[in-house]
């Protein structure tokens, strides 16, 4: 349940940007109690968050959006003057995304919300950054601030470490808060902001401006590592007769290693991982430092083989050529509980597979609409039986739960021949070839 407002002074908040982390940061910060304004400059987000409707698919964020709204917490628009004007703490939660044709992140969007928020602030205001953004770019706030009315602002980098599908939970339970600050003031104001976290015992780390803003991109390169080292030991796996599901077992059973993130398979995808480390890599070089991060153009490159591996083993599987064969898709999204399309690895293949010439059917509990925007040329299905039906190949390449569960028995008298490749490693492959399936995976034997 929401706290209430321990006193008058408690500050009020406004989020800028209301995309996944802004609207999720919004949500999250009303049901702690406080007074919350969200800006976005885009007239339809602001008005389907007004009505209580989140213009995605996160679990439980659409009753946290509701409840608050209706307690009259939360509010959105696109008045930069209101929020300025009204608000004492400001959230930056805009995306950085990769610039096309590079690896640097874009801030044009940070930048110009700082220009637009810059003349409604006050002098005892705190910009708070969420976004991720390169080293350095704290500072570059504070310079773009001097010469505004703005200038003097206490600028604050709190990193998001949140997880689609678990960004609610992330956001009201976070394993840790990071705040860079250059002031005690601002250290004691995100010290209130965030009090009834750290009530909770949620650690408060308190750190410089690029700490702070080092810390989610050091994270998610590591966590690239490790997704991509198995995948690295999958295909040597392959090539051996070994089962990399069982190495994976075996390995993460050492407390220095652990389980978390050794599940080989396609490999990682959505808007922030692939992004985050390609940006590192582009900001380390123009730190001199480029050296340092060489070993992330290989997570990233066997990352993308293995798109291409299960590409192959497509091709393989129904004898040398795609051409004329019905191939199922099963998942669009980038991972499971999301409706984030975004560098999904299974929508990569589905491309793929349909540039080879298959008929590819592509299903998905709550990615179809997003996927037919981005690839309006193939074959979206609803329904998993229809799209299951004549197919000649299924993959699965997202780890649904409703795929985890599949009936291999009653699902073979649907389609034409019975082959299946588990692109997550999530199936039981007795099950499915005790049904009369040929199943193959990523790392796994044949039989």
């Amino acid at each position: 349940m929401p706290q209430d407002r321990p006193s008058a002074a408690t500050p009020v908040l406004s989020v800028i940007g209301t995309g996944y982390l802004g609207a999720t940061h919004a949500a999250c910060m009303a049901e702690l109690g406080f007074t919350v304004i969200g800006v976005d400059v885009d007239p339809d987000k602001v008005a389907s968050l007004s009505s209580g409707v989140v213009p995605f698919f996160e679990p439980d964020l659409d009753d946290l959006l509701k409840r608050n709204i209706d307690a009259g917490r939360l509010r959105f628009t696109t008045n930069f003057a209101e929020a300025g004007e009204a608000a004492d703490v400001h959230f930056i939660c805009v995306g950085t995304p990769q610039q096309p044709g590079a690896y640097a992140a874009d801030m044009s969007q940070v930048f110009g919300s700082i220009s637009a928020l810059a003349p409604h602030v006050s002098s005892t205001d705190v910009i708070v950054g969420k976004s991720t953004v390169p080293v350095g770019t704290a500072d570059e706030i504070v310079d773009q601030l001097k010469n505004t009315a703005a200038s003097g602002v206490d600028v604050v980098w709190n990193p998001e470490f949140l997880r689609e599908g678990f960004a609610v939970q992330d956001t009201l339970k976070p394993d840790r808060l990071v705040v860079g600050v250059a002031s005690e003031r601002a250290e004691q104001v995100m010290r209130s902001v965030y009090a009834p976290l750290i009530a909770d015992g949620v650690p408060f780390l308190v750190t410089d401006f690029p700490t702070a803003e080092l810390v989610k991109v050091a994270a998610n390169s590591f966590l690239a590592t490790k997704i991509s080292f198995i995948n690295a030991m999958a295909e040597v796996c392959e090539t051996a007769g070994a089962d990399v599901t069982m190495l994976a077992t075996a390995i993460g059973h050492d407390p220095r290693i652990g389980n978390r993130f050794l599940s080989a398979g396609l490999g990682f995808g959505g808007g922030c991982l692939p992004k985050d480390i390609r940006a590192f890599m582009a900001r380390a070089g123009e730190l001199g430092a480029e050296e340092a991060l060489t070993f992330l153009r290989e997570v990233d490159q066997i990352n993308l083989r293995r798109r291409a591996h299960t590409v192959d083993l497509a091709r393989k599987t129904l004898g040398g050529d795609l051409r004329g064969k019905v191939v199922t898709m099963l998942g669009a999204t980038f991972k499971p509980d999301s409706d984030d399309v975004r560098d999904s690895p299974a929508l990569d293949v589905a491309v793929a597979i349909y540039n080879a010439g298959a008929h590819v059917r592509v299903h998905d509990p709550k990615g179809l609409p997003n996927a037919e925007r981005v690839y309006p040329h193939m074959d979206y299905r609803s329904d998993l039986d229809d799209a299951a039906t004549g197919s000649d190949l299924l993959i699965l390449g997202t780890e649904w739960r409703e795929y985890r569960d599949l009936d291999p028995t009653s699902l073979i008298e649907k389609v034409r021949n019975a082959v299946i490749i588990d692109g997550r490693n999530v199936l039981d492959p007795h099950l499915w070839r005790t049904a009369g399936w040929t199943y193959r995976a990523l790392g796994r034997p044949t039989a």
